[in-house]
């Protein structure tokens, strides 16, 4: 194209800088793209056990569809869980606690929010999350 035609919106040096600021827009997005890839949401939940035993904490799912679970016992004994979604709205794990017990539990996810049960030294459980 002719110069004596070519409007200063068509200059090479005016694509490159409109290069370069998209791709300093998609650096200063980054951070807030990847912490968008976990989710923690409350836990409560509830042991069978007599008397009840209430427990509560958090649930953290990560984007590659695996999480954790952290809560703490009214007696104060902390549990640590691990999960996996087996589809898109259905998981299951295992819980290990402080006190030696352990077991598996299953749940069911809406995305944001959900319920599930399991056995936790045997004994049932169930829980609400979100």
């Amino acid at each position: 194209m002719p110069d004596r035609f070519r409007t200063p919106s068509h200059t090479p040096h005016r694509a490159a800088a409109l290069r370069f600021a998209g791709r300093l827009a998609v650096l200063a997005l980054a951070p807030a793209m990847l912490a968008g890839c976990t989710m923690t949401l409350p836990v409560h939940g509830s042991i069978a056990s007599r008397p009840p035993t209430a427990f509560s904490g958090s649930a953290t799912g990560h984007m590659d569809g695996a999480g954790e679970l952290d809560v703490t016992l009214a007696d104060g004994v902390k549990c640590e869980g691990h999960f996996v979604y087996v589809n898109g709205r259905q998981g299951s794990g295992t819980f290990e606690c402080g006190d030696g017990r352990t077991g598996p539990f299953d749940f069911v996810s809406t995305g944001s929010r959900g319920t599930g049960s399991g056995t936790l030294g045997g004994v049932p459980f169930t829980f609400t999350f979100g």
